[in-house]
């Protein structure tokens, strides 16, 4: 392998590796819940993992927001410009806040209302908006730690957001078995205690990055420079982070549409499907880690000016993530039968979970292919505008008129529904393939400090 080759593969490791642990770790607290909530029953499975659905909803959001803070972090880090990297966290900050408390208050004063989005179970509507009267605390701490462990790995300190995001979620994990479980002669709260570990675990995070803000190991934040007004700073955060937050919002209200149309069918379906999704989403950790690592790597080069090196490490980056996209479909055909082993389902449900598992064989190819292009390659060069349009049209035109129509006109089979529903990413791959190869998309879009 030539020197210039390594020097390629061992930065992006160095990214990719602990965004891996730390989008592991994440997964694996989130599987946590499922799997714990699966010895306490199948009804309880299914209620939060409706109601998580605003949780999926935000995470969209905060996806969004971060793209736009990693599109101009990372590449003023290449030019070193902590100051424009404060002011673009500051503006960030402030645009998450208000979302959240939004969505923070929908959950503490109409959680049941909420949940009717999703199911019209009435059991379910009960035990769900238990869950989110308690959740919804967390979605404020969220605000500043989230857009705190973005900047981080923009400036290249990934593995401090990982610890900071293990320990964390970490507390979560042992919390919920607490609480679960009543370990230690604590109470036995069930549902709820996945509420409240969730919420401890948020909080803590909060606090492990405010300490490591007031450590000042970079920069010594200057509350001035992060919250005071910078005019062209914030219409270049418009102009790249707005797109990529609707692209997010729009892409993830849709997903969340696939739940509310499965959860219509019936119940079977609902808690095979979150079964799926946590089994997925496990598997496919190292595709997106592999996305977020390129976008900051590129964005670096980007800020550097070495335009040239970025189109041969763009490649090289497909490359890498379609074998381990091949990989991680061939992993999900060969765990089939022991993901069985952890849940207690109907004969119905483990029916539609086996299929289930067999689509999203192949499904993760084409997300982690076009996760890599949209949201990592073409956000690198601050071409958020691409996915926005592509998607938008992709999930709302195509994707989720299909699924309405299949389900509720057509009448179609629970399975033949999620076959149409899983067709998303295939749809997109012709149009985003040659956006990528037309290098319109590679751009420099930092500016001279304006303070």
């Amino acid at each position: 392998m030539k020197a210039e080759s390594r020097r390629f593969y061992h930065a992006l490791a160095s990214l990719v590796i602990p965004i891996t642990i730390q989008n592991f770790i994440t997964n694996a607290v989130n599987s946590a819940d499922v799997f714990m909530l699966g010895y306490v029953g199948q009804t309880e499975l299914s209620a939060v993992s409706l109601a998580n659905q605003f949780q999926f909803l935000l995470s969209g959001v905060f996806f969004g927001i971060s793209s736009g803070v990693t599109m101009l972090a990372s590449q003023y880090w290449g030019k070193k410009d902590t100051n424009s990297i404060q002011a673009v966290m500051g503006i960030a900050i402030k645009i998450a806040f208000v979302i959240t408390t939004v969505l923070a208050v929908g959950a503490l004063t109409v959680p049941a209302a909420l949940m009717r989005i999703y199911t019209n179970d009435e059991v379910l509507i009960s035990i769900g908006a238990g869950y989110l009267r308690i959740i919804g605390v967390s979605y404020i701490c969220m605000s500043f730690s989230q857009v705190y462990l973005c900047a981080l790995r923009s400036m290249e300190r990934a593995p401090l957001s990982t610890l900071i995001s293990t320990t964390a979620l970490l507390m979560n994990i042992v919390l919920n078995a607490v609480f679960i479980f009543g370990i230690g002669g604590a109470p036995k709260l069930g549902v709820m205690g996945v509420a409240i570990g969730t919420v401890t675990a948020r909080i803590a995070e909060l606090l492990l990055c405010l300490a490591d803000a007031v450590r000042g190991k970079v920069f010594s934040i200057d509350l001035k420079i992060m919250f005071g007004r910078h005019k062209l700073l914030f219409q270049d955060f418009f102009k790249y982070a707005v797109p990529a937050l609707i692209n997010d919002c729009a892409w993830t209200v849709a997903f969340s549409l696939y739940s509310a149309i499965m959860g219509h069918m019936n119940a079977d379906v609902v808690a095979a499907s979150s079964v799926a999704s946590t089994v997925r989403n496990l598997c496919t950790i190292l595709c997106f880690a592999l996305g977020a690592g390129a976008s900051v790597l590129l964005g670096i080069e980007i800020g550097e000016g070495k335009l040239e090196v970025v189109k041969r490490d763009a490649r090289r980056s497909c490359l890498v993530t379609l074998a381990v996209g091949i990989l991680t479909g061939i992993v999900l055909l060969l765990i089939r039968p022991l993901v069985f082993m952890f849940f207690s389902l109907t004969e119905r449900a483990s029916g539609y979970l086996d299929f289930m598992l067999l689509i999203s064989a192949y499904y993760v190819v084409g997300q982690a292919m076009n996760t890599l292009l949209i949201a990592g390659i073409f956000r690198a060069g601050g071409d958020s505008r691409f996915g926005m349009i592509c998607d938008i049209i992709v999930m709302w035109v195509i994707s989720v008129p299909l699924g309405f129509i299949s389900a509720f006109v057509l009448k179609l089979p629970p399975m033949a529904v999620y076959f149409i529903l899983c067709l998303d990413e295939f749809w997109k791959i012709p149009v985003v393939y040659r956006h990528y190869k037309s290098f319109r998309w590679l751009k420099d879009i930092t500016r001279e400090w304006e303070g």
